[in-house]
């Protein structure tokens, strides 16, 4: 699918609201007005979410299909706001993938952002999985089997079928979308940046959530695909077994990784499978999909595996994981505690300019450390 950026932002400048039918180009990308949306949401009335860059409400359209905008919060000084909508955009638009958000059209008056994407009948994992025992009793295993490798699959393809390939950022529950079949689909692309080739970059500014920020970006801001490795590995720990993140109420095995990486050394990762599955699961695959977690998770990104690696690993019930050795994971204990580069120097060895493109922040481009 091909459309111009520039039709999309040109909306910005016309205020009359017929001057915009609902369908443009080939008809599989929208340009929206304000008022066209504003008629949809029943006036923003029926939010569904909440992101870094802003709300998300439920619409439906005048052919009668329900879609999900977002509304995109624009800080008028940095504009950083309009930085992520041009990188979730640019992103989304020639992206098909049936585990990935599809982008439906895009709204630009004004200072007003918005993008539309197809709804989502169960939400997001966070908010259909996570919370509470009632919950999960929706989610039997082969339901949580699917959704970890439909995920697997969808960064798999960003990873390495697309050109250039895409590191999302921002891999965590919040961000994976559930449709009626419960198919999960990878969202929020604000933080996305390209890879243009096999080289890792070194960031001004990390962005990501605490208990899924791979450890070797937040202390150095340096950004490689074995990141996005890192975070779904938390991802696919939090989906066997249940639990939070990140335990606020606890001081020992804080994180699900630790407490992940304890029932490993104790050999008895069953004991953290999530309990409200009783004995409806298989213990050995359930063991492999923990083990992969970890495998994940590994403090030494270089020793994590692919995601293309993952989705074999996931689907293969040959391989056998009895002999597989992992490593102790790595975790970012406190945000406050992250430490990176302040100033951009052309002193270093590689150079001030980069190949790559960033969306969210200044980057250089440094000799890759790991695949």
């Amino acid at each position: 699918m091909k459309f111009s950026l520039f039709a999309c932002f040109s909306s910005s400048n016309n205020n009359n609201k017929n001057d915009f039918p609902e369908a443009e180009n080939d008809g599989s990308f929208r340009v929206f007005t304000y008022h066209q949306l504003k008629l949809a949401t029943g006036n923003f009335g029926d939010k569904i979410g909440e992101g870094g860059f802003g709300s998300v409400y439920k619409g439906r359209l005048i052919d009668g299909s329900s879609v999900a905008v977002k509304v995109l919060s624009i800080e008028i000084e940095s504009m950083r706001g309009e930085r992520e909508f041009v990188a979730e955009l640019a992103t989304l638009a020639n992206i098909k993938h049936q585990n990935l958000v599809s982008l439906k059209g895009c709204c630009v008056e004004g200072a007003k952002r918005y993008l539309v994407y197809d709804y989502m009948e169960n939400n997001s994992l966070h908010h259909t999985f996570l919370g509470s025992e009632d919950k999960r009793m929706r989610f039997s295993w082969e339901a949580r089997r699917n959704i970890s490798i439909g995920v697997a699959s969808g960064v798999s393809y960003l990873h390495e079928e697309l050109k250039p390939h895409i590191v999302h950022r921002d891999i965590k529950a919040k961000n994976i979308l559930i449709d009626r079949d419960f198919t999960p689909k990878v969202a929020d692309f604000g933080l996305a940046k390209l890879m243009r080739d096999e080289t890792s970059y070194i960031s001004t500014k990390v962005a990501g959530t605490l208990g899924y920020l791979a450890p070797e970006y937040a202390s150095s801001g340096q950004l490689r695909r074995k990141s996005d490795v890192y975070s779904f590995g938390v991802l696919l720990l939090q989906i066997v077994t249940g639990s939070a993140v990140v335990d606020a109420y606890t001081d020992i095995e804080r994180f699900i990784v630790e407490k992940a990486w304890a029932a490993y050394e104790a050999n008895d990762l069953l004991r953290i499978v999530d309990p409200v599955l009783n004995t409806n699961y298989s213990a050995e695959e359930a063991i492999k999909f923990l083990k992969v977690g970890l495998l994940c998770v590994q403090e030494t990104a270089k020793l994590r595996p692919r995601m293309s690696e993952v989705v074999e690993i996931l689907t293969n019930n040959n391989i056998d994981m009895k002999d597989v050795h992992i490593s102790k994971p790595g975790f970012v204990a406190d945000l406050r505690n992250i430490r990176i580069k302040q100033h951009m120097t052309t002193d270093s060895p590689q150079g001030s300019s980069s190949s790559g493109t960033s969306f969210a922040s200044s980057v250089w481009s440094v000799k890759n450390l790991a695949r």
